[in-house]
């Protein structure tokens, strides 16, 4: 590789890539459904609460209060305008326990940290509120790992873009890790970085897409151990 193209930053995904998140989404999904289980099957109340979401998104985006916000709208649409207090208080209690779930580190996270930390500009790229971002971060102890945080409203190849021009070398000498093939690596790779899919067992229903086709800057990893091998690799 030349060395005008040689990598020398390195951006992280955090939920679902550094610690577990939709683990913690999925618990009060279920939550959510048996609280309305008079009011439709499992299936139905959550498939509103998806078309819920996915409407609420360009004006609550990404992250738990938006969720919750939606949660109680589709409890007010299921149950015909009729939603009780006590169910709101329920739902509002569901959302409470979501911003302060305990930070579980995926494995092998601190071990690629330690390895490329020093030799290349490691940048945090995370979606979602800004409040339980930086709570999460600050409890899970990665902070440190870390040259620059940026925390936005979505993730777009113009995020990488601006990204990467402001904390690095742009992104054609940058590299983007994350389990979500549309958030973390179809977006990097047109913006010209790399992009590296590390999946995870249990995904937002809004973040499924297909592996980019014949795109040269794209790696699937099975796990995060083998990110500092795939590093020196290519460079």
């Amino acid at each position: 590789m030349s060395a005008d193209l040689r990598l020398s930053a390195i951006g992280f995904d955090a939920d679902d890539t550094l610690w577990r998140h939709q683990d913690f989404y999925e618990r009060a999904e279920a939550r959510f459904a048996a609280l309305l289980a008079g009011h439709g099957s499992a299936e139905d109340i959550l498939l509103k609460l998806r078309e819920v979401e996915r409407r609420n998104l360009p004006l609550y985006g990404f992250g738990v209060k938006g969720f919750t916000l939606s949660m109680i709208e589709t409890a007010v649409e299921a149950t015909g305008g009729q939603a009780s207090a006590a169910l709101t208080g329920e739902i509002l209690s569901a959302g409470r326990e979501l911003l302060r779930h305990p930070i579980e580190i995926l494995p092998h996270v601190r071990e690629a940290l330690g390895r490329l930390a020093g030799a290349y500009r490691l940048i945090l790229v995370t979606k979602g509120d800004l409040l339980d971002q930086e709570r999460k971060l600050e409890e899970s102890g990665l902070a440190s790992f870390f040259d620059a945080v940026e925390i936005v409203s979505d993730k777009k190849a113009s995020t990488y873009a601006r990204v990467f021009a402001r904390h690095a070398d742009g992104p054609e000498r940058a590299m983007m890790v994350g389990n979500s093939l549309k958030s973390d690596v179809i977006p990097a790779i047109e913006a010209g970085a790399w992009g590296v899919y590390v999946p995870q067992a249990l995904v937002w229903a809004e973040e499924h897409s297909e592996p980019p086709p014949a795109a040269s800057r794209f790696h699937r990893l099975d796990h995060l151990g083998e990110l500092a091998e795939l590093v020196a690799r290519l460079c």
